[in-house]
């Protein structure tokens, strides 16, 4: 059947308090399926060597429930891939395939889906932990001319929303709001958070309130942090911006960018989902380490208050 035909931003403001259900982790997913994921360009050398398997992890998490695909653009950059011998035209054409392959898993589906194509922060291409720590030392003019290519190759296949996802620090949601501005394009916003703050330790209600005067922003939150830190977090966040609001934490693990692993907690972390609803959660999912068994059962038990 075809994607979702009416606009993401219609379904998170219509009536009923409906909660629509994101995807999980990508990473994690192509790795279930025997990927090799090492190396600087992480997910992005599955989707240059092997799309078949990014779409099939999409078409997995579809399988579980999931009614928005986030695309495999995150870590994909010019620089970073240019270090690796790709040209400006094949980054170009890697970023529209990962529209088109979440394409293809949505409208192959059962139900309807959305397709969010993902920007993801500066640091996520350094490959060096540094979407964890923002502070670039970069203006808000030089973040905006590097995610500019990359939301315009991105636009260019039509996805339903942007994700600017896993954004550690406000002088980078500045420079990505910017971008948004010139194209007329929706989007969500999503912060990583640790204690209470943005990862570059900015407060929380300064940096959501960003999103506030931006009609392109459907809805704002946070996601790959502590599932304890998203209560607090959406409570921020409906106080400063008035939108919808969004969770998809990871399973509560640190990334240690040292050893490219996870340090999983040493008792597994809640989700109080319910508190989360009734906070206005309007999309809900799962980032890193979050796979589509919990995405199904996120779905059995989404809206429940």
């Amino acid at each position: 059947m075809p994607r979702a035909s009416g606009p993401l931003a219609e379904a998170l403001t219509g009536p009923g308090g409906t909660t629509v259900l994101l995807d999980g982790g990508l990473s994690n997913q192509l790795a279930a399926q025997g990927c090799d994921l090492s190396g600087g360009l992480w997910t992005g050398l599955v989707l240059t060597e092997r799309p078949d398997q990014v779409a099939a992890a999409h078409a997995a998490y579809a399988r579980a429930g999931a009614e928005v695909l986030i695309t495999a653009s995150y870590q994909v950059g010019y620089a970073a891939f240019a270090r690796h011998g790709y040209g400006p035209a094949r980054t170009t054409e890697l970023l529209r395939r990962s529209v088109r392959l979440a394409d293809r898993a949505a409208r192959d589906a059962d139900h309807e889906v959305w397709v969010a194509a993902s920007v993801g922060p500066y640091g996520a291409v350094l490959a060096d932990g540094s979407e964890y720590r923002g502070r670039y030392g970069l203006s808000v003019r030089e973040l905006a001319a590097f995610h500019r290519p990359r939301v315009e190759a991105l636009l260019a296949e039509g996805p339903d929303v942007l994700a600017l996802e896993t954004v550690p620090d406000a002088i980078e949601a500045q420079a990505l709001l910017t971008v948004l501005a010139e194209t007329g394009a929706r989007a969500w916003l999503s912060y990583t958070v640790a204690d209470g703050r943005t990862r570059a330790g900015q407060p929380l209600a300064e940096a959501l309130a960003l999103a506030a005067g931006s009609p392109q922003v459907i809805a704002v939150g946070v996601n790959c942090c502590d599932p304890v830190e998203v209560l607090p977090a959406l409570e921020v966040a409906a106080g400063v911006t008035g939108k919808p609001l969004l969770a998809y934490p990871n399973d509560g693990s640190v990334w240690d960018a040292v050893t490219r692993t996870w340090r999983a907690p040493a008792v597994p972390v809640a989700w109080p989902t319910a508190a989360w609803y009734r906070a206005g959660a309007r999309l809900v999912g799962g980032c890193c380490r979050i796979g589509p068994d919990r995405i199904a059962a996120l779905a059995k038990t989404r809206g429940a208050r």
